[in-house]
C-alpha cells in the first residue's frame, strides 16, 4: 500500500436488516445515496485515523475494485472515509468517529 490508501473488503452477501427484523436484498433500489460500512485489510504508511481492522464507512459509488488472490478488496484515500468504527477505543471515547 502507498500513501494514503486504504484497502477494505468488500461484503460477500450485501443482504441488510431493517430495525425491525426485515431481510432488505442487495438488489433493492433505495431512494438517494446510501454509504457502505467495510472493514479495513491494508493501509498506507502516510494513514493516520484508521487502523487495520477498523470498520470504515464510505460511498461505494467513489470506489475502485481491485481482486487479490480472488478476494475482491476496495481502493479508497483516506480522505474519502466519512466514519470510523473502531474497538480499541477507551471508555471515554465512543468508538466511533464522524
Amino acid at each position: 500500500m502507498l500513501h494514503d490508501r486504504v484497502l477494505v473488503s468488500v461484503d460477500k452477501d450485501g443482504e441488510r436488516r431493517s430495525s425491525g427484523g426485515i431481510v432488505i436484498p442487495a438488489t433493492a433500489a433505495m431512494g438517494g445515496r446510501r454509504l457502505a460500512w467495510s472493514r479495513v485489510a491494508a493501509i498506507g504508511p502516510h494513514v493516520r485515523m484508521v487502523e487495520v481492522g477498523d470498520r470504515v464507512l464510505f460511498d461505494p459509488e467513489d470506489k475502485a475494485e481491485v481482486e487479490v488472490n480472488a478476494e475482491t478488496y476496495v481502493l479508497l484515500r483516506e480522505r474519502d472515509l466519512h466514519a470510523v468504527a473502531a474497538e480499541r477505543l477507551g471508555d471515554s471515547q465512543t468508538g466511533l468517529y464522524l
